[in-house]
């Protein structure tokens, strides 16, 4: 295939924006640009409409890779037409400009098949060529995205996969999609390979069930990889692949009771009644709502719940704020089994860590943000340790000892009495005093210590 340089010289004439808009009447109608997607080997993918656009083509445009992938491909046999027989020009990585070419070529009636990677309306040169190019002048003839190969490889389903393209090498404003999403592919390219992607996530702390990096999809050497996080961001990967991040079974993001998580209420302290619990053991409602208010809770970071209980701390905190890693730490079996299905009836994204407190904690990242509703000063003691700077931790107590010894390490303390109302027999209400609790907070940072003098 021959390739014509476009600097030297081009044997179609490729007329400026100037001579376009003159008003001259063109000598021919405009010609149609059709927009080609490759996958693999065109050989074998590109079907009969595909073959006759490149048949009937003036002027072919693509890349380094996708022009030679078409190198000894018969594109119309009843014609006898071959690549060898159509001017090409290759394109860089403008865009802009493969785009203008295309559009000058075509109002000089030249026919145009530009040639591109995937699906050219994912992610692709589409939304550059609509704003060039009248729609009627356009025709468009996609191949699989990566993306959807991505995930028949790994035969999941992903119509609730979020996909995020970092621009320019910005992964700082991709990393709060990511983090916000059950299941996200990620295209990477060489400002954004996906070693920074993995070193983003590290950094932020996520933690994912599954990685998978998937490379060359559609051609013999093809690969999909799957790796934990630190392997994501300390290996060296193809720059331009998917990264496949999977959470927990890959749920969808679950509502509100049903209803759309962009439409939930924000509230919190919900009734006892909402979780499933044991023997009436919960951390009360009015407790729980200013437990989670004193938490103060991240956009994202870690959350320790230890002494987890039914889990309602972390399911509220984990609905708040979906860009939470929780985990929830509880070492009876049966209380464990109620965290996760409290957790599923929320939809809530909360990591269930079964053991014994300090010791379950070892393996788990550094976190945030603690709420301890169970253990003594010593699991208080552990997690201070491992506290993040700029950390808080909510210590819930019955006796007053043990409060006392968590103020003197966390500089708050307050007891919390509730009545609740219950009507009498005769239509009055009468107040029933639930046992009291003492709930410590801390430690405060420099800054919001100033800020309250």
């Amino acid at each position: 295939m021959e390739t014509v340089d476009p600097k030297v010289s081009s044997s179609l004439p490729m007329p400026d924006a100037a001579a376009a808009d003159s008003g001259a009447t063109p000598t021919r109608p405009p010609g149609v640009v059709t927009v080609l997607g490759l996958m693999g080997q065109p050989r074998q993918t590109v079907g009969d409409e595909g073959r006759a656009a490149l048949a009937s083509a003036e002027l072919i445009l693509g890349g380094r890779r996708e022009l030679e992938s078409l190198q000894g491909l018969v594109f119309g046999a009843e014609s006898g037409t071959s690549g060898h027989d159509i001017p090409t020009v290759e394109i860089g990585d403008d865009a802009d400009d493969a785009c203008r070419r295309a559009a000058s070529a075509s109002r000089d009636g030249v026919a145009v098949c530009m040639v591109v990677p995937g699906d050219p309306g994912f992610f692709g040169i589409v939304a550059s060529l609509v704003r060039v190019i009248d729609r009627r002048y356009l025709r468009i003839l996609p191949a699989p995205s990566s993306v959807s190969l991505a995930f028949a490889r790994l035969a999941l389903p992903w119509e609730d996969a979020a996909v995020v393209c970092p621009q320019g090498g910005r992964l700082s404003d991709s990393i709060r999609a990511i983090r916000l999403a059950r299941k996200a592919a990620v295209l990477t390219s060489p400002a954004s390979p996906p070693e920074a992607v993995g070193r983003s996530l590290v950094a932020a702390r996520a933690a994912v069930d599954m990685v998978a990096v998937c490379s060359r999809l559609g051609h013999p050497d093809e690969s999909v990889t799957v790796v934990g996080l630190h392997e994501l961001a300390t290996g060296t990967w193809d720059p331009f692949s998917v990264v496949v991040l999977v959470g927990p079974a890959g749920r969808p993001i679950a509502g509100w009771g049903g209803v759309d998580s962009s439409a939930k209420p924000l509230a919190w302290g919900l009734p006892d009644n909402a979780y499933a619990h044991r023997d009436g053991v919960v951390t009360e409602a009015e407790i729980r709502a200013v437990a989670l208010g004193k938490l103060a809770l991240p956009a994202a970071g870690v959350l320790w719940d230890v002494g987890a209980g039914n889990g309602s701390v972390a399911v509220e905190a984990a609905v708040l704020c979906p860009g939470i890693t929780i985990f929830a730490i509880e070492e009876r079996d049966a209380d464990v089994m109620r965290i996760t299905a409290n957790a599923a009836s929320f939809g809530a994204d909360v990591r269930v860590v079964r053991g014994h407190a300090p010791e379950a904690c070892e393996g788990l990242p550094d976190p945030d943000r603690v709420f301890v509703g169970g253990g003594g000063l010593d699991v208080l003691d552990s997690a201070l340790a491992r506290l993040r700077p700029g950390g808080r931790i909510v210590a819930t107590f019955s006796a007053l000892d043990r409060a006392t010894g968590a103020a003197e390490r966390l500089g708050n303390l307050t007891q919390i009495s509730a009545s609740r109302g219950h009507p009498s027999s005769d239509g009055s209400w009468r107040l029933v005093a639930a046992d009291p609790v003492f709930l410590a907070w801390g430690p405060e940072s420099h800054e919001h210590r100033v800020a309250n003098d």
